[in-house]
């Protein structure tokens, strides 16, 4: 009952504090102690009592009130820091301001006005310490920092001869009190469910403080973060402590534990709060780099000096100069023992692994939703730690967090809501392509242990990439577009490497090629054409350097051989162009060119190789009619470049059907009947109504790369047309659709008109030479084979192909060229705006940012 009657005490003084002009004494300790003291309001109590119209009328009427009750929390804290926060009321004190600054903040920094405020000194401070200060952030991030060593509070006291010979809080070595045994520290702590609530709740403060660039516009967010600068400074001496409890405390947890089901049911788990809190900061504070922002920082350094008093606030500008380098980033590179490297790869692929594990009893393991800042602190630490990158490649461990990746890209294909977990996945993808043991490791064997909806194959882990960037292509939407490039140069990167493809994976390759290189698609945008570069730098690839094993994927080109030959006669004459460009539709159907059909047949003609027959008529004249339905709803809304477009989806829509009846056919002899897996979660839109932050753009593959040879003393000539202007996104690329057909439509503001000259001058650099004198060599073998045998069986081919050799008969072999990642300030934005939009969404209970006026990213419904 008293807890009651103090709430409703803590109420009336916040309604006090709103009244208009009425601005309470600062020496008034009767009145401010109702906010922290005789009361225990948990943090959801404290966002129900405290209402945002309430704080913003405090703000904008009684600005006096919000400073003094900022500058009385704050003090509360550091005297609990002076006294060690020894009594349970003391304790009950702190956690009451601690909740009080985390639902306050938010409204200070999104007010540009407020923004100094923590950074400045109130003169009634300085007059009291005769001018030397210290700024009110700072003393707030020194207390949070103390009070996270403090013992019995929120770690365990190791020495103790009695109360009056208790540590000092401001004297302990907090080393000695890390939290998790790991990385530098070798003792495990009892764990104390009170102490990590604790924790949680401190840190939930510390990431409210660093969340200030959430209220600047993405050009602004390039400030230096001042408080973050602060934290990761020498200045604090909790620094190397503090980042090795958050990194262990995340990769030592185990959410499973002892394996018995439903656990998470019956007991509250306060760790999970905490190991979230835990990695949210460390991604925030790894996205701090000092070094880079250098340049800013003189620049804000000059604009703060030339700033005068504001509103009876001094502002004395804080000298981050002082700071130097961001310490956590200086601990993670430097971390370099194999048993260190093996701790946090081994705790990451634990947390990844975990919604992808398959239990009998349903939902009776703990599901964790932290990937996402789980792939954003696996990409930190390989960027800052290149011998932690070699580590995670040198053995196969590298393909336990390939498969989690590749599950959640597969997964939110069709999530506009995801659309940064795709993102992300693909970028991490595309730093380990970067190296040579990636794409080696990819060829070991692959069972299918993790529910996926894509067809059942037998085959390996470059198999399965391979089938699900197909699916992202072709069954994602439409805000995917600007990561087909990416995708493209993460295969042609592992290319050279892949021993054995199954017929799964060939059969995509050759479908997104015969897709891409759809004569109206390669001429209704000025950088398509670059697709169709990769696609063909693949095949290169993997014919120059890994024929041997790849019978599968000679005998699909070979099959669809009328697709190279329709690229090396593109038309340069107007006339042609504008055919291309045109779509004619008569009786119901678009009139196109379709991909021939095979008929049964006992004996093969030069324009048919055989295959094993699957009853497949019905079935593509069923899909026709819904691409012809799906078509006409797209012209529906498009002009006469849209019509084309349209078209040309239900050509490629059952070019697909055409190739995956030779997959099912090839894989029914082997697997029964080839199927999606039954048991695998299908990719589903976003519900309506699902809330998420906008993104920057995508960068341009060019600025995100660099271009290298393996062996840096070969002279490369690249036939790739991006050698001298890197491949451009060009936003009015494709639009994609359902059913596994790439549906590719044109803008509305789409002017492009391509001109023979144009055509010619990429055209004549397609690099087809080895294609067309593969195609020439064993065109005319199996032909000859198919006549004097009576083949009608594929397999007989393919054991053909797979002893048949192209030494001597090939032109030179070209250099091989890697595509690494390099640093960028494009994606270095980027991931700034989707680690706060991402931390935006987690923090729902409460939701610390929610309806506060947030600039770097927009909130959306789906």
């Amino acid at each position: 009952m008293g807890n009651t009657d103090s709430k409703l005490n803590f109420r009336k003084a916040i309604v006090q504090l709103t009244q208009k002009n009425q601005k309470i004494d600062n020496n008034d300790d009767q009145f401010w102690d109702q906010f922290w003291q005789a009361h225990q309001t948990t943090l959801e109590d404290v966002f129900a009592l405290v209402t945002a119209s309430e704080i913003r009328q405090i703000r904008n009427d009684n600005p006096a009130n919000l400073a003094t009750l900022c500058y009385k929390a704050v003090e509360k804290l550091a005297q609990a820091v002076d006294s060690s926060c020894r009594t349970q009321a003391e304790q009950q004190c702190v956690l009451n301001c601690v909740r009080l600054l985390i639902r306050i903040l938010p409204y200070i920094f999104e007010d540009d006005k407020w923004r100094d405020f923590f950074w400045s000194n109130l003169p009634a401070q300085e007059q009291a310490n005769h001018g030397q200060t210290v700024p009110l952030a700072q003393s707030l991030i020194n207390a949070i920092c103390d009070l996270l060593f403090c013992p019995d509070f929120t770690v365990t006291a190791t020495r103790r001869a009695g109360p009056e010979k208790a540590e000092e809080l401001a004297n302990i070595d907090s080393c000695e009190y890390i939290w998790e045994a790991g990385v530098g520290f070798a003792q495990s702590p009892p764990r104390n469910a009170h102490m990590e609530r604790r924790r949680t709740e401190l840190l939930k403060l510390l990431l409210t403080c660093f969340s200030e660039p959430m209220y600047r516009t993405p050009q602004q967010s390039e400030e230096p973060n001042k408080w973050i600068a602060y934290f990761t400074s020498a200045d604090n001496r909790h620094a190397l402590p503090l980042f090795t409890s958050f990194l262990n405390t995340v990769c030592s947890y185990d959410p499973v534990g002892f394996g018995v089901p439903y656990n998470h049911l019956i007991f509250a788990d306060t760790t999970e709060p905490l190991v979230e809190a835990c990695l949210q900061l460390l991604i925030v504070t790894l996205d701090h780099d000092m070094v880079v922002q250098h340049q800013q920082l003189q620049q804000q350094q000059q604009q703060q000096h030339q700033l005068a008093h504001a509103g009876g606030v001094l502002v004395t500008p804080y000298d981050e100069g002082g700071c130097g380098d961001n310490l956590f980033i200086n601990y993670l590179s430097r971390v370099h023992r194999d048993e260190d490297f093996h701790f946090v790869l081994r705790g990451i692929t634990r947390l990844l692994n975990n919604p992808l594990v398959q239990n009998y009893l349903p939902n009776s393991t703990k599901r964790l939703h932290c990937h996402q800042e789980l792939l954003i602190l696996f990409w930190k630490i390989c960027d800052y730690n290149k011998k932690f990158l070699y580590f995670v490649l040198k053995s196969s461990d590298v393909l336990d967090i390939l498969i989690p990746i590749l599950y959640h890209l597969n997964y939110s294909r069709a999530d506009q809501s995801r659309v940064g977990l795709m993102h992300i996945g693909v970028f991490i993808l595309l730093l380990l392509s970067g190296e040579r043991n990636f794409g080696v490791r990819l060829n070991k064997a692959y069972s299918a242990t993790v529910p996926m909806d894509i067809p059942v194959f037998t085959g390996t882990h470059a198999d399965l990439l391979i089938t699900v960037f197909h699916k992202i292509i072709a069954t994602g939407h439409q805000r995917l577009q600007p990561l087909f490039d990416c995708l493209l140069t993460i295969l042609v990167n592992v290319s050279p490497y892949l021993k054995t493809l199954s017929m799964v994976a060939s059969v995509k390759l050759l479908h997104l090629l015969e897709a891409f290189s759809t004569p109206w698609f390669l001429l209704s945008a000025p950088s398509n054409h670059h697709l169709v570069f990769f696609l063909l730098e693949i095949f290169n690839n993997i014919i120059q350097y890994q024929f041997d094993g790849n019978s599968n994927l000679v005998y699909t080109i070979i099959r669809k051989r009328h697709v190279f030959h329709a690229m090396a006669n593109l038309p340069t004459d107007m006339a042609g162009i504008a055919k291309c460009l045109s779509g004619r539709k008569t009786g119901g159907k678009f009139n196109l060119p379709r991909v021939p059909q095979r008929k049964p047949a006992t004996t093969t003609t030069s324009q048919e190789l055989p295959s094993a027959q699957a009853p497949e008529d019905d079935y593509i004249d069923e899909e026709d009619e819904e691409e012809d339905e799906d078509v006409e709803d797209v012209v529906a809304n498009k002009k006469t470049a849209a019509a084309a477009a349209a078209a040309a989806a239900a050509a490629s829509g059952t070019a697909e059907e055409d190739l995956e009846s030779e997959t099912e056919s090839h894989e029914r002899s082997q697997l029964g009947d080839t199927q999606l897996d039954s048991a695998a979660p299908v990719a589903q839109p976003a519900e309506p109504g699902t809330l998420k932050t906008s993104l920057l753009d995508t960068p341009n593959i060019g600025q995100m790369t660099e271009r290298e040879h393996p062996h840096p003393n070969d002279k490369a000539n690249d036939l790739s047309p991006a050698k001298s202007a890197s491949p451009t996104l060009d936003q009015t690329r494709l639009s994609v659709a359902h059913r596994a057909s790439i549906r590719m439509v044109p803008g509305d503001n789409d002017r492009w008109t391509p001109t023979p000259e144009w055509i010619v001058s990429w055209r004549s650099k397609l690099p087809l030479q080895t294609i067309m004198r593969l195609l020439q060599v064993l065109v005319p073998q199996v032909e000859k084979i198919c006549i004097d045998k009576g083949l009608t069986d594929e397999s007989e081919i393919l054991k053909f192909l797979q002893h048949g050799t192209l030494v001597g008969l090939l032109p030179v072999p070209h250099p091989i060229l890697i595509r690494k990642y390099q640093a960028n300030s494009g994606t270095t934005a980027w991931f700034r705006t989707y680690i706060w939009g991402v931390i935006y969404l987690r923090n729902v209970e409460p939701a610390i940012w929610y309806d506060t006026e947030v600039k770097l990213f927009e909130i959306q419904r789906v």
